[in-house]
């Protein structure tokens, strides 16, 4: 059974829009063509990343034994992989370094009962995707709030080198939500991103920034951010901060960079619909948690997603 292009949508998530190509490709974006304009204007590294398949999922129930699709690769950051959880396991991975640049991806599941099933994009690139098959009727995964996940290239993805082992694709196989990530490598607390999205409005938003410039003298940045970010969406609607991780990648600024989170957290003390998780309280300090010492690496992403859960439920965000 093969679904058209408007077909897949009703299965592909994370994404806030969609545009077919002149060969036929499904190609999500999960920002707005203003937004994306402002980032072509401001840095081509922001400009690339705003465009990849970030935390984008093909979600169902199926007795499927057989799913298959057809790739084809736009651009490429680090190579990390596309995946099949069944029912919550990783069943199959394919590393984005074995594939060619254009191809076919098929995924041999077990049969004889209904599986919820959950295929994992590339997270540091952009791919686009068609003829995509089942051997068996799908329908729509059941999804909770739906959230605007905000950050840099930690929430993007970057760290692990495994789709499915990004912080947000762990805590999300537990929370559930329907989500939509703006995380773009490099980012920062940067007001001029934020743009109303025609026909969206989250429950909840989420905000993992401030890593990439904690050498700044002032918390204007930051001001703004949450000043904007309130004005776009409302006041009432629920924020959850989350303060930079640790990095131990520059040790003789680390007092700068704690002064800056701690900072951060002044800021959204102001705000009475904005909650605070302390981001030193996430992961642990020890370079064996990080691809770098500053990107979770698989172990570190999944213990991130994790306490990040914990965090949540115990502040009832």
């Amino acid at each position: 059974m093969k679904l058209t292009n408007e077909e897949v949508k009703k299965y592909y998530l994370g994404a806030y829009r969609f545009e077919e190509t002149e060969d036929g490709y499904l190609r999500a974006y999960q920002y707005s063509k203003e937004q994306k304009e402002y980032f072509k204007g401001a840095f081509e590294f922001w400009y690339e990343r705003s465009m990849a398949t970030t935390a984008k999922t093909i979600e169902f129930v199926s007795e499927a034994k057989k799913i298959s699709f057809d790739y084809k690769f736009v651009w490429k950051g680090s190579e990390d992989s596309f995946e099949i959880a069944v029912d919550g396991l990783i069943t199959k991975i394919f590393y984005v370094k074995d594939l060619e640049d254009e191809g076919s991806i098929c995924f041999e599941l077990e049969e004889g009962r209904k599986k919820n099933i959950i295929i994992y994009l590339p997270a540091d690139a952009t791919v686009v995707i068609k003829n995509f098959e089942t051997d068996a009727p799908l329908s729509a995964a059941k999804k909770k709030e739906k959230v605007l996940w905000l950050g840099d290239s930690i929430t993007q993805g970057y760290g692990p080198l495994r789709s499915s082992c990004t912080y947000v694709s762990v805590a999300n196989r537990l929370l559930n939500y329907d989500i939509i990530n703006q995380g773009i490598g490099g980012y920062i607390y940067d007001k001029k991103s934020l743009m109303k999205m025609e026909g969206y409005t989250p429950d909840k938003i989420i905000v993992a920034l401030g890593t990439n410039q904690f050498w700044e003298e002032t918390m204007d940045a930051v001001e703004d951010y949450y000043k904007t970010l309130t004005e776009l969406y409302g006041s009432e609607i629920p924020i959850l901060c989350i303060t930079p991780i640790w990095r131990g990648d520059n040790p003789d600024k680390y007092p700068k960079f704690v002064s800056f989170c701690e900072g951060i957290k002044d800021v959204c003390k102001k705000y009475a619909n904005i909650k605070i998780v302390d981001g030193f309280s996430l992961v642990p300090h020890l370079p064996e948690y990080y691809l770098d010492n500053l990107h979770p690496n698989q172990l570190g992403a999944e213990i991130y997603g994790r306490n990040l859960v914990l965090a949540i439920q115990k502040l009832g965000f």
